[in-house]
């Protein structure tokens, strides 16, 4: 799973996960930016890819790291 969260103050106010597939948001700030960003197809496309091209690519280089250190 591919999760980006933004911070402000310690407070998490908007997350993507890729399970969900959208923007969440968690406090009144993140409700409006998560509906702006649920709205660019491009930038939620790019958002969702993201779990192929950053986590998928390199699982097999984390999990032979774990497996070395343990």
């Amino acid at each position: 799973e591919y999760i980006s969260s933004y911070y402000f103050n310690k407070l998490e106010f908007t997350r993507f996960s890729s399970s969900v597939g959208k923007y969440v948001g968690f406090t009144e700030l993140g409700v409006k930016n998560a509906a702006n960003w649920n709205k660019d197809p491009s930038k939620l496309s790019v958002m969702r890819a993201q779990k192929e091209t950053y986590c998928q690519h390199n699982i097999q280089v984390w999990y032979n790291n774990m497996l070395t250190k343990s």
